[in-house]
């Protein structure tokens, strides 16, 4: 695919995933009659601007964001419609819908990738490479379905690669299910041998083998269910990766880097059709990870509104008192600039790396 068009095509996809995102919150306030004042995709000086009713429409330069602002959001208001006198779960379902519609943007997305697919790769164990020593009574079987490693639940065939490499003593704790019962292997030893592989060549590896099963309708919309879920996963080790140290910022990728992976998914895919499946696949990781991360307790961010709502409802039930809202105001302000500078750091980091 032309690297021009793939820019263009992800610029697209992060706007639209931008206006599904302030979309939600925008049905919700009108769902629950709270008065808008202004539903904007994007930041910066406006571009595009209409005034409908009570409402401005807005296109704004720069393609980093997006906003849907309420009646009564950062101030205190005598309107009935506005947000601060909405009750507690009107507010949460405000706050939580934008991610919710940024998670099911994704999974529509894998629905309509895997709609026709006949067949998925399982995590079943249908074979064993020559003198591997993993199968045995009391260890592991033909037939046997990994259920979790190490505690995580296999999603998708996938997952198994991914969750054997993050283990690191080749201790592993394994549940498979084995003719209908689910059998526990704890500290079960494992190492990477050389193997022969079943076209007749050598790997190194575990010396497992697995196949594909047959797919139906329902098994579609499994898969699909359980990739959306193995992101929401990524996502949490990914932060966990962070907070220990086992990853950095440099590891992180704001939207130039992720303009560049998407360009090289679109160039390295051996034909038109393949791109677009692969840059889409990319599309639904990137609106369940905007999903995740929207709803994490921070400042600026919908889980940091959603953390303040249910400390005030707390605080009220306690001591009834709120916290003062030009205290919350300040926090969300400090957090969104401390968010735009990450953005820039961010940024200057990933166009430093397209230069190296």
């Amino acid at each position: 695919m032309n690297t021009v068009v793939t820019i263009l095509v992800t610029i697209l996809i992060f706007g639209l995933l931008i206006f599904i995102h302030e979309l939600g919150h925008y049905i919700a306030a009108r769902i629950f009659h709270v008065g808008i004042k202004e539903f904007a995709i994007g930041m910066g000086p406006a571009i595009l601007k209409k005034t409908k009713g009570e409402t401005t429409y807005a296109l704004r330069l720069l393609p980093i964001g997006g906003f849907c602002a309420m009646e009564g959001e950062e101030e205190a208001s005598d309107d009935p419609r506005a947000l601060s006198n909405q009750g507690f779960w009107k507010k949460l379902i405000i706050f939580a819908a934008g991610a919710l519609m940024n998670f099911l943007t994704g999974l529509v997305i894998l629905l309509v990738l895997y709609g026709g697919a006949k067949a998925f790769y399982s995590p079943t164990i249908t074979g064993f490479a020559d003198g591997c020593p993993l199968q045995s009574e009391s260890g592991l079987q033909v037939g046997d379905e990994l259920l979790s490693i190490d505690g995580e639940r296999v999603y998708v065939y996938s997952d198994v690669g991914l969750l054997f490499s993050l283990n690191k003593d080749g201790m592993f704790d394994l549940v498979v299910r084995r003719d209908g019962q689910k059998v526990k292997l704890a500290d079960f030893p494992m190492e990477q041998r050389e193997y022969a592989d079943q076209s007749g060549g050598t790997y190194t590896g575990y010396g497992l083998f697995f196949g594909a099963k047959e797919a139906g309708f329902t098994d579609r919309v499994k898969y699909s269910w359980n990739n959306a879920m193995d992101f929401v996963r990524l996502v949490r080790l990914s932060l966990k990766m962070l907070v220990t140290g086992q990853a950095g910022i440099s590891d992180l990728s704001g939207p130039v880097g992720i303009v560049s992976t998407i360009t090289d998914v679109g160039e390295q895919s051996d034909s038109a059709l393949a791109a677009v499946e692969n840059i889409a696949y990319f599309a639904a990781l990137i609106a369940v990870n905007l999903a995740v991360m929207n709803l994490l307790p921070l400042p600026a961010l919908d889980g940091g509104k959603i953390f303040f709502l249910v400390v005030n409802a707390v605080c009220m039930l306690t001591i009834r008192k709120k916290i003062p809202e030009k205290f919350e105001n300040y926090v969300h302000l400090a957090g969104f600039a401390l968010l735009m500078l990450l953005m820039v750091v961010i940024t200057f980091q990933d166009v430093w790396k397209l230069f190296k």
